[in-house]
C-alpha cells in the first residue's frame, strides 16, 4: 500500500473512532438532516451562525466509517469561516470526491480534507463522504432536509 493509502485509513479509522464536534447544538441557529438510504448513513448538522459566521458546528447520527470521518473533518474545518467561505470549502470538496477538482492542479483551499482525494476510488463512497457536506450546505441556505440517493 502507498504511504498516502496508509495515511488516509489511518485518518479515517481515527476520526470514525474519536469523531470531532460528535454532540448536539441546543441553540442552533441552522440544522439539516441528511439521509444517504442505500447504504444507511444519517445525520443532522447543527450550525450555530453569528454575523454570517460559522461560529460552532457540530453532528449528530449513525453512517459508515467514511461518512463519520467527513462530517468530523468537516466541523474542524469550517468552524469560524464565513457562509460565503464554507460555501467555497463545500464546492471544492464535492468537487474533489467526484473528480472535477484536482487538488494537485487546481488551486483549492482544501488543506487537510485533501485526503478524501482517495475515495474517488471507490465510486460507491463518494455518498458517504459528501453527505455530511450536502447537509451542512442545506443548513446553510435554511433547508432543513436534504437525502442522497
Amino acid at each position: 500500500m502507498s504511504e498516502l493509502n496508509d495515511l488516509y485509513q489511518e485518518v479515517i479509522l481515527d476520526h470514525n473512532k474519536n469523531p470531532r464536534n460528535f454532540r448536539e447544538i441546543e441553540d442552533a441557529t441552522r440544522y439539516a438532516d441528511g439521509n444517504n438510504p442505500l447504504c444507511g448513513d444519517a445525520l443532522r448538522v447543527y450550525v450555530e451562525l453569528e454575523d454570517d459566521r460559522v461560529k460552532d458546528v457540530a453532528f449528530k447520527g449513525s453512517g459508515c466509517a467514511i461518512s463519520k470521518a467527513s462530517a468530523s473533518m468537516m466541523t474542524q474545518v469550517v468552524k469560524g469561516k464565513s457562509k460565503v467561505e464554507a460555501e467555497v470549502l463545500f464546492d471544492e470538496f464535492h468537487k474533489m470526491v467526484t473528480g472535477e477538482l484536482d487538488t494537485e492542479e487546481d488551486e483549492n483551499s482544501l488543506g487537510k480534507l485533501k485526503i478524501f482525494a482517495g475515495v474517488l476510488e471507490f465510486p460507491a463512497r463518494v455518498k458517504c463522504a459528501s453527505l455530511s457536506w450536502h447537509t451542512l450546505h442545506a443548513a446553510l441556505s435554511g433547508e432543513e432536509e436534504v437525502s442522497t440517493e
